[in-house]
C-alpha cells in the first residue's frame, strides 16, 4: 500500500463510518458529520497524493491529523456512554487515519531520501 491509497481508504472510512454515526447516532448531531466533511476533502486530495504534488500531500497530512486529534472526544463520550457500536466506529475512523498517516510519512522520508 502506498500513501495515495491509504489516503483514499482513509476518506472512504470516514465518509461510510461517519455517515452511518450520523444516521445510526442518537439525536443526529450535525457534528457527527465532521468526520465525513473531512473525508470529502480528503478523498478530493487523493488525485494530487497520486501525482505526489507535496502541496495537496501536506494539506492531506494536516487535516488526516486534525481530523485524528477530533476523533479523541467523540470516543471519550462514546466509552462514557457505554455504547459499543460508536466506540467500534470511532476507533476504525482513529485507526484508519493513523494508518494514513504512517504511510504520509514513510512517503515524505523516501521522497527525502531520493532528493
Amino acid at each position: 500500500m502506498n500513501s495515495s491509497k491509504a489516503n483514499l481508504l482513509n476518506s472512504i472510512i470516514l465518509i461510510a463510518v461517519g455517515s452511518w454515526g450520523y444516521f445510526d447516532g442518537d439525536g443526529k448531531s450535525i457534528t457527527a458529520l465532521i468526520p465525513v466533511i473531512f473525508g470529502v476533502i480528503l478523498l478530493l486530495c487523493t488525485n494530487g497524493v497520486k501525482n505526489q504534488n507535496k502541496i495537496i500531500a501536506h494539506v492531506a497530512v494536516l487535516i488526516t491529523f486534525i481530523c485524528l486529534i477530533g476523533l479523541f472526544m467523540p470516543l471519550n463520550g462514546a466509552i462514557e456512554r457505554g455504547n459499543d457500536i460508536a466506540i467500534g466506529r470511532v476507533s476504525a475512523m482513529i485507526i484508519s487515519s493513523v494508518i494514513a498517516l504512517i504511510f504520509f510519512i514513510k512517503s515524505f522520508i523516501e521522497a527525502r531520501r531520493k532528493s
